[in-house]
């Protein structure tokens, strides 16, 4: 079983933005050092000019590709309704079908879901800032990728798109 940690932030709504994750699980390999210890790996990275939700997107997107061994059972923790919802009430199957019409963040979701169905992922949505350790470092991952200027990536979809409208 794999533990998936995620949050994404932005400084305003376009402005630089951060995810942050983390990968948890019981290492159950042929090394008998680590047999049964709790393995852990933090994730982050930040944008100059990105949206809240692409970088929610983001975090679990850079989680779950992280896996390398497919058809993992995976638990997926974040306190975005944005990605629970869409995937739990099966919205983004109709925007899928429907090639995304009105719907923002098309690249990001058939990323995400090309990711998602390599695994067996569970979805559980957890209060954001209400004293959570995992998702509260997630948080910190995802402000402070935000604010590193010096390593700043350029989220280049969401700019183009921004700036042909």
């Amino acid at each position: 079983m794999i533990e998936l940690y995620t949050d994404g932030a932005s400084s305003g709504n376009p402005g630089p933005g951060g995810y942050g994750t983390i990968l948890r699980t019981i290492y159950q390999g042929d090394n008998p050092d680590f047999i049964g210890k709790l393995l852990e790996k933090e994730f982050s990275g930040g944008y100059r000019k990105t949206t809240n939700n692409r970088m929610e997107l983001m975090a679990v997107i850079i989680g779950l590709e992280a896996i390398k061994k497919l058809n993992q059972q995976v638990t997926v923790y974040s306190d975005s309704k944005y990605v629970i919802d869409a995937i739990d009430k099966k919205w983004v199957y109709g925007w899928i079908s429907k090639g995304f019409a009105g719907k923002k963040n098309k690249d990001l979701w058939l990323r995400l879901m090309s990711a998602y169905k390599l695994h067996q992922v569970r979805l559980v949505w957890v209060k954001g800032h209400a004293g959570h350790p995992l998702n509260e470092r997630c948080d910190q991952l995802a402000v402070k990728a935000s604010k590193d200027k010096t390593n700043w990536k350029i989220d280049s979809v969401f700019e183009m798109n921004e700036s042909q409208t």
